[in-house]
């Protein structure tokens, strides 16, 4: 695990919390929104507990993390009242781990894996929601549906798996404007009738939310840059 940056302090992390909120309140209300239609995912990946614990003593209760045994290592001990969701790409393998500890798995990429998820949610008997990734800049190194292919992929976990398909998540290159790829996302949840559209990172989430982004997942404008 990464160590948190050194400079950390626990009222550091509260002033970041603080800054963040009000700018996805300031967003909304740019974009006649209400500020509630918007749900901050704190990411926690690579950060320490004593970061974590900061980050809880500010009311934070939704969290992304990228790896299954590392959420185990922040999270197990400390489940109850949070909402946690993996924003990392899925082994098959690990379905049934996940499903036991997360509520939200954002990264549905492929038959095999909505396969995978299916058995683990008969296995365990907990069911999840899932979210389809979409790799709008169709880069080849990512994760994701082109999307062109999204549609099918919704209409699969859905319809063949059962899976519970509540949105859409994508991650722009970073290289590129993001605004046309958060469009295109927003438009392939309208399309398939899916709520949850989760978009934008600490460099563009205001962006994000004014194309209708419904969930942001921020990370080191909350917990600073980490030592890797």
């Amino acid at each position: 695990m990464s160590v948190t940056n050194p400079a950390f302090s626990a009222s550091s992390i509260l002033e970041n919390f603080a800054q963040v909120r009000g700018q996805i309140e300031t967003a909304c209300v740019k974009a006649g929104r209400d500020p509630s239609s918007v749900i901050l995912t704190a990411v926690s990946k690579t950060q320490s507990l004593e970061a974590l614990s900061a980050a809880l003593a500010t009311g934070q209760r939704v969290f992304g993390e990228n790896r299954v045994q590392e959420a185990y290592q922040h999270w197990a001990h400390q489940r109850d009242g949070l909402e946690l969701r993996l924003i990392g790409p899925l082994q098959t393998n690990k379905a049934l781990e996940a499903v036991k500890l997360f509520d939200v798995i954002e990264t549905l990429d492929r038959e095999k894996l909505a396969k995978a998820l299916a058995e683990a949610i008969a296995k365990s008997g907990q069911n999840i929601r899932v979210l389809v990734q979409v790799n709008t800049g169709a880069e080849p190194q990512k994760a994701g549906v082109l999307p062109a292919d999204a549609d099918a992929m919704i209409a699969l976990a859905r319809d063949t798996y059962g899976l519970m398909v509540e949105g859409v998540m994508c991650i722009p290159p970073a290289d590129e404007d993001p605004v046309p790829h958060f469009r295109a996302l927003k438009t392939i949840a309208d399309r398939n009738g899916v709520s949850v559209v989760s978009m934008g990172m600490s460099g563009d989430f205001e962006a994000a939310i004014a194309c209708g982004a419904t969930h942001v997942r921020v990370g080191s404008a909350l917990f600073g840059q980490r030592n890797r």
